[in-house]
C-alpha cells in the first residue's frame, strides 16, 4: 500500500490538446511511454519531454515501461518536427531524449545534434537539455553531441551499482559515470546533470557513495525522485522514501557540491528541468 505522501492523481482529461498537437506532428513523448505521474500537470502546462529515435528501446531494464523490441529506422524529419513543435509551444526549456539504439553505429548521437541544431534555427529562445544514453562511451558520439551546442547534457545512473544486475540489464554503472567525465572534459563549460531512483533496495551509504561518484566527475545537477513501478511485470518497489529522506539527501548532495538538486517522490529527471538553470 502507498503511503499518504504519494497520493497525486493523474487528470489525462487535461493532456488531450496536448496529445493531439504531439499526435499531430508525429512526435513522441517520454512523458506517455514511461507512464510518468505527472505527464498531467506537466501537459496541461504545455511542457513534455520529446523522445526521438522512435519508441522501441533495444535495452531491457526491468524497472522502465517504454517498450523494448526492433526499432525502426531513424526518421531524417523529426529533428524538424521537433523545432516546430517547440516554437508553437513557446518553450523556454526543452528537454530531448532517446531510447537506447544499440543499433545504430553512431547510437543515435547525429539525431540528437541535428535536434539541437534544427531548436537553434527555428526556436532560439529556448535552452536545450538533452538526456542521452552511454552510446556504448563512444568518444565520437559523446563529441557530437557535446559539440552540438546544447546547454545541459544528462545521462541518469539510475540506481547504486549493486543493482545494476537486477535493474539495468545491459548497462554499467562505470561506463554511466565514463560518459559524464567524458562530456566534461569534451566541452567543461558545459553543464552536466545525472538522475538516482529510490526505493528499488539500495542503502543510504550506497546513495551517498553515488552522489560522490557523481560530483568526482563533475555532475553539476541531479535529480532524486521515488521508484514507481509501472506494472507488476517490472521490478517491485523495495521502500516507499518518506519527503524527510528526500530533503536529507537534497541537503547531503548540496553540502558536497552540486550546483542545484530536484529531491521528492514525484521528482523526474526532465521535471522542473527548467529550475536547474
Amino acid at each position: 500500500m502507498k503511503p499518504p505522501w504519494l497520493n497525486k492523481k493523474i487528470h489525462l482529461g487535461s493532456c488531450s490538446e496536448m496529445k493531439n498537437l504531439l499526435r499531430g506532428m508525429k512526435l513522441e513523448t517520454v512523458c506517455e511511454q514511461a507512464s510518468c505521474p505527472n505527464i498531467g500537470e506537466c501537459f496541461s502546462r504545455s511542457h513534455a519531454t520529446f523522445l526521438i529515435l522512435g519508441p522501441q528501446c533495444t535495452r531491457s531494464c526491468s524497472f522502465c515501461n517504454v517498450t523494448k523490441g526492433i526499432p525502426s529506422m531513424p526518421d531524417a524529419g523529426e529533428p524538424a518536427r521537433v523545432a516546430d513543435a517547440v516554437k508553437k509551444l513557446a518553450l523556454k526549456h526543452v528537454v530531448i531524449t532517446s531510447v537506447t539504439r544499440d543499433d545504430l553505429a553512431d547510437g543515435g548521437a547525429g539525431m540528437f545534434a541535428d535536434t539541437v541544431l534544427s531548436i537553434r534555427k527555428t526556436a532560439p529562445q529556448a535552452a536545450i537539455e538533452l538526456l542521452i544514453p552511454d552510446f556504448k562511451l563512444s568518444s565520437d558520439s559523446l563529441r557530437t553531441v557535446a559539440e552540438s551546442g546544447p546547454d545541459i547534457i544528462a545521462h541518469n545512473v539510475e540506481t547504486v551499482p549493486s543493482l545494476y544486475r537486477s535493474v539495468r540489464r545491459g548497462s554499467d554503472y562505470k561506463r554511466s559515470l565514463g560518459v559524464l567525465d567524458a562530456i566534461k572534459k569534451i566541452s567543461p563549460c558545459l553543464k552536466t546533470k545525472s538522475g538516482v531512483m529510490l526505493g528499488l533496495g539500495e542503502k543510504e551509504s550506497e546513495v551517498i557513495a553515488v552522489m560522490g561518484d557523481l560530483r568526482a566527475v563533475g555532475c553539476d545537477f541531479l535529480s532524486i525522485g521515488q521508484y514507481l513501478a509501472p506494472s507488476r511485470l517490472h521490478y517491485p518497489v523495495k521502500e516507499y522514501i518518506s519527503p524527510e529522506r528526500f530533503a536529507y539527501y537534497k541537503e547531503k548532495g548540496l553540502s558536497i557540491g552540486f550546483s542545484h538538486i530536484e529531491s521528492g517522490p514525484y521528482v523526474r529527471s526532465s521535471y522542473l528541468a527548467g529550475e536547474y538553470l
